[in-house]
C-alpha cells in the first residue's frame, strides 16, 4: 500500500487504527455485494427439472415400463437436445457478458493509524475516514465531515443532474466525484449500502416464464382430446370383443403422439437461431425465454438518464432581458465559467458558447471564484477595456437577492418547462444591486439521444406502449417525453405510490425509486402486460430483472447488464426493435409448428380411432408411429429456419382460438386420409400390412404439406419457404418412400402407387388451402 499524504482537518476523525478495522471487518464482512454464480452442473440440470421436461420423463418411464425402447430413445434424445442447446447458448450470453463488464478494482484512500493510505475499496468498513476527489468512485456510503463535491449519482438515482454536496452530506456508493474534494465517515458497506440494498431487491426479482404455460395448454387441450377418445373406443372395442391387449398398445401410442416432444426443442432451436441473428444487429441475449417475451411484449418502459437521453447536460434555452442579448448572457455564463473544474454546467455553457461563435477574448480574468454550494453561484472579476466587469451565474433565487429583485419570471417560466435554471447577471466592480444587473436565464436539458423520437414512434406502431420512468422532476420528464414522442398524463410518485389505477392511467412517471420501477413493473405484469424494461444504471437493475424483456443499454452498468435478458452492444435504443421484430419472426414459425401439431394430432387420433373401428385392427403399426415421430416432429423443426414477415401487434398465444381453428382442418384430412384407407382396401385391394404402410405413407406426406398449408395465413404459394425446410422435406419424403417402394420397416408398396398418393395429397392441399384462408379468418389466427 502506497502512503498519500493527505492533511486532516482538525474537525475531522483521526480514521481507525489496523486492529479496529479488522475487527469491524470480521464484524460486517468485506464491502462487496455478493454475487450468485450458478454452478454450471446445476444450470444444466436445472433445464431437466421443469414442467416440460417432466412430462417428458414420465413419457420415458412409461415407454421403458412398456418395453417400448425405441420410443423411449426417441424422446430422450430430443429432452437432451432441448436441454443442451438451451445451456450452451445461455452459457455463451453468460460468457459475453463476463467479457463486456471487464470488471476493475476500485481503490479507496483511507485514514488508518494516522496516516493516509490507498487501500482496495473491498477492505473499507464502517468508521473509516476516507478522502474524495474529482475522478474518484465513491467506495462506499460515506458521510461528509468536510469539503465539498460535485457527484454524479445517475446510476443510482436516476437523476440527470449531478448533486452538490457539503459537510453533513451523504455520498452513496458508485457515484463518480466530478468536481471538488472532501473527506468523509464511511456509514455503510456491502449489501448495507443503498447500492447493495438494490442489488438485493435484483436477487428478489423473477420474471414469470410463459412457454412452460403455452405448451401446457397445448397439451391439457390434446390430451383430453385423447381421453375422450380412448374412452369411446374402449367401449366400442368391450361391445365389439376386441381384446384389450390389442387395444392399449392403441391407447399408449394416442398418448405419446399428444405430447409435444419436439416442441421446447424447436422453441430452443428457433430462439437460439435468433439469438445468432441478434448479435449481428448488436443485441445479446442472456435469456432465451426473453425472445418468445419480446414478440408478445405490448408495454415498454423505459429509463429517461443515459438511455432516452444523453446523460449530459446542454445549453437548451436562453432569454435574455433587454438590453442583453442572447450573446450576451451566453458570454457571461461563460467567462463565470471554467473548463479546469470540469463541472458539468460550466462544460455546457462553454460548448454553447463556443457551438455559437460568442467570443470571450476581449475579457481578461483578474479573478475567479469557482461554484460554491453556500452561495449556489460563482463569479469572475474581468477586465474589460479600461472597465472593470463583475460577472455572476447560479441559482435564480440568489442572483435575484443579487440584484436586488424578489423574483425572476423567466426564470419561472423555464423550471416550470422542465429545465435546470441558471440566472445570469453582470455589472461593475461592487457587491451592492446598484452594481449589478439581471441580464438573462439559461435553461439547461439533459438532451434526448438523435435516435430516440424515432425510436419511440416506431415501437408504438408495433403496437409496444412507451412508457418513461425517472428519477428527474416532473417538469423535467414531460419536457423529454414530449421531445421524443411519449404522451398522455404524467404521474408524480406520491400518486404512483398511492394509487393503484396510476400504472394504468400514467405514460410518464416522475420522482421514482429504485424500488417504484420494481413495483411498477409487477403492477403493469399483474395487470396483464408483457413487459419491457430498459435502463443503464444499478437503479435500473431491479426492475431489468422483474421484467419479462430486461433491456439493458451499451452504456449499462455491470449490475444492469447482470440483470437484464438482453444487453444492446451499440449506442441508443433503436436495436430493440430489430429485437421485437426478429421476435415476432420467431413467432410466427413456432405459430406454423404449433398449429401443425395441433392439426396432425387431432388428424391422427381420429384416424387411428376410426381405422380401427373399420378394421377392427391397427391401422399403423407401433414402429410406424415412432417414425411418424421422426417425420412429423424432427424432420419439421426445420420450420426454425423459415422465411416469415413479422406481424405489426404484439403476439399472444391464443391456444383456444388455435384447436378451434386446427379442427377443421384436422376433420378435412381426416376425410382425406379415410378415404385413401378405403381406396387402398376396396379399390386397390392391398393387403392388411400394405394399408398399413398406405396409411403411413398417407400421415407423412399429408403432414410435410400441412407445414407449407399452415405456415401463410394467405395461399401457401404466397412465399418462398427456407432452403432447409424444402431439403428437410425433399429428404423426409424421398426416404419414407424408398423404406416403402423397398419394403424396409414395413410391408412394400408399388412405386407407382407411392408416386400417386403423392401427388393426390399435393392435389387435395390446393383445394384445401381455399378453404383455409375463410377458417383463419373466421378465428382471427395469425
Amino acid at each position: 500500500m502506497d502512503a498519500e499524504p493527505i492533511p486532516a482537518t482538525s474537525a475531522a476523525p483521526s480514521g481507525l487504527t489496523t486492529q479496529q478495522a479488522a475487527q469491524l471487518l470480521s464484524q460486517f464482512g468485506p464491502n462487496t455485494v455478493s454475487e450468485e454464480r450458478e454452478l454450471w452442473l446445476r444450470a444444466l440440470g436445472s433445464k431437466f427439472w421443469a414442467p416440460v421436461p417432466w412430462m417428458l420423463e414420465a413419457a420415458i418411464v412409461l415407454e421403458l415400463l412398456l418395453h417400448k425402447n425405441i420410443d423411449a430413445v426417441v424422446i430422450a434424445a430430443l429432452l437432451v437436445f432441448n436441454a443442451g442447446i438451451s445451456f450452451i447458448q445461455e452459457s455463451h450470453a453468460q460468457q459475453a457478458l463476463a467479457l463486456l463488464r471487464g470488471r476493475l478494482s476500485v481503490e479507496a484512500r483511507v485514514r488508518r493509524d494516522d496516516a493516509w493510505q490507498r487501500i482496495p475499496a473491498k477492505g473499507l468498513v464502517p468508521g473509516d475516514l476516507i478522502h474524495l476527489r474529482m475522478g474518484d468512485i465513491v467506495p462506499a456510503d460515506a458521510h461528509l465531515t468536510s469539503g465539498t463535491v460535485l457527484v454524479d449519482q445517475s446510476a443510482l438515482t436516476g437523476e440527470s443532474t449531478p448533486a452538490d454536496l457539503k459537510g453533513g452530506d451523504t455520498a452513496y456508493t458508485g457515484g463518480i466525484i466530478k468536481r471538488g474534494e472532501a473527506t468523509a465517515v464511511v456509514t455503510a458497506t456491502g449489501s448495507h449500502t443503498y447500492f447493495g440494498k438494490t442489488a438485493e431487491l435484483v436477487r428478489q426479482a423473477k420474471a414469470a416464464g410463459h412457454l412452460q404455460e403455452m405448451i401446457f395448454t397445448v397439451v391439457k387441450y390434446l390430451v383430453a382430446l385423447d381421453v375422450v377418445i380412448v374412452a369411446a373406443v374402449l367401449v366400442y372395442a368391450l361391445n365389439t370383443g376386441i381384446l384389450l391387449g390389442d387395444v392399449l398398445p392403441f391407447c399408449l401410442m394416442l398418448l405419446v403422439a399428444s405430447i409435444p416432444v419436439a416442441l421446447p426443442a424447436t422453441f430452443t432451436l428457433a430462439s437460439a437461431l435468433g439469438t445468432r441473428e441478434l448479435i449481428h444487429q448488436g443485441v445479446l441475449v442472456s435469456r432465451l425465454s426473453a425472445i418468445e417475451d419480446a414478440a408478445a411484449m405490448d408495454l415498454l418502459a423505459t429509463d429517461k438518464t443515459g438511455t432516452l437521453t444523453k446523460n449530459e447536460l446542454s445549453v437548451a434555452a436562453i432569454i435574455a432581458t433587454p438590453p442583453h442579448s442572447e450573446a450576451d448572457v451566453i458570454r457571461f455564463a461563460a467567462l463565470a465559467s471554467d473548463e479546469a473544474t470540469q463541472d458539468p454546467i460550466d462544460l455546457a455553457i462553454l460548448t454553447a458558447a463556443r457551438a455559437r461563435g460568442v467570443s470571450t477574448a476581449d475579457f481578461k480574468i483578474r479573478d475567479f471564484i469557482p461554484f460554491e454550494p453556500s452561495t449556489k453561484r460563482s463569479e469572475a472579476l474581468l477586465q474589460h477595456g479600461t472597465q472593470s466587469v463583475r460577472v455572476v451565474k447560479g441559482a435564480p433565487l440568489e442572483i435575484a437577492a443579487l440584484v436586488g429583485t424578489r423574483r425572476i419570471p423567466e426564470a419561472e417560466k423555464l423550471a416550470a418547462e422542465g429545465y435546470r435554471v441558471l440566472a445570469v447577471a453582470a455589472g461593475s466592480e461592487g457587491s451592492s444591486a446598484q452594481f449589478m444587473k439581471f441580464a438573462g436565464v439559461i435553461g439547461l436539458l439533459d438532451p434526448p439521444r438523435d435516435d430516440s423520437a424515432r425510436f419511440v414512434g416506431t415501437l408504438q406502431s408495433l403496437g409496444v406502449r412507451v412508457v418513461m420512468i425517472t428519477g428527474d422532476t416532473l417538469e423535467t420528464a414531460q419536457t423529454i417525453a414530449s421531445k421524443v414522442g411519449i404522451t398522455g398524463p404524467a404521474c408524480a410518485p406520491e400518486r404512483l405510490r398511492s394509487d393503484p389505477d396510476a400504472p394504468r392511467d400514467c405514460n410518464v412517471f416522475a420522482g421514482v425509486l429504485p424500488e417504484d420501477k420494481f413495483r411498477l413493473v409487477q403492477a403493469q405484469q399483474h395487470a396483464g402486460h408483457i413487459v419491457g424494461m430498459t435502463g443503464d444504471g444499478v437503479n435500473d437493475a431491479p426492475a431489468l430483472k422483474q421484467a419479462e424483456v430486461g433491456v439493458a443499454v451499451a452504456n449499462a452498468t455491470d449490475v444492469a447488464k447482470s440483470a437484464a435478458s438482453l444487453v444492446l452492444t451499440n449506442p441508443g435504443l433503436s436495436d430493440i426493435v430489430s429485437a421485437v421484430e426478429t421476435s415476432r419472426r420467431i413467432y410466427q414459425r413456432m405459430l406454423t409448428y404449433t398449429l401443425n401439431k395441433i392439426i396432425k394430432t387431432i388428424e391422427i387420433a381420429v384416424f387411428l380411432s376410426l381405422g380401427l373401428v373399420f378394421t377392427r385392427s391397427l391401422v399403423v403399426t407401433p414402429l410406424l408411429i415412432v417414425l411418424l415421430l421422426f417425420t412429423n416432429d424432427f424432420v419439421t423443426m426445420s420450420i426454425a429456419t423459415d422465411r416469415v414477415s413479422f406481424s405489426k401487434r404484439p403476439d399472444r398465444w391464443r391456444i383456444r382460438a388455435l384447436v378451434t381453428t386446427a379442427a377443421p382442418l384436422a376433420v378435412l384430412l381426416v376425410l382425406f386420409s379415410l378415404s385413401v384407407l378405403l381406396t387402398g382396401r376396396n379399390i386397390l385391394s392391398l393387403s392388411a400390412s400394405q394399408i398399413q404402410t398406405l396409411a403411413f405413407l398417407t400421415l407423412v406426406f399429408g403432414g410435410q404439406g400441412t407445414v407449407y398449408l399452415v405456415r401463410e395465413r394467405r395461399h401457401f404459394w404466397g412465399s418462398r419457404p427456407s432452403r432447409w425446410m424444402l431439403l428437410s422435406s425433399g429428404v423426409d419424403v424421398a426416404v419414407v418412400s424408398f423404406l416403402a417402394i423397398h419394403g424396409i420397416l414395413m410391408a412394400p408398396l408399388a412405386a407407382m402407387i407411392v408416386a400417386g398418393l403423392l401427388v393426390t395429397v399435393v392435389l387435395y392441399l390446393f383445394v384445401v388451402d381455399y378453404l383455409k384462408i375463410a377458417i383463419f379468418r373466421r378465428f382471427g389466427v395469425g
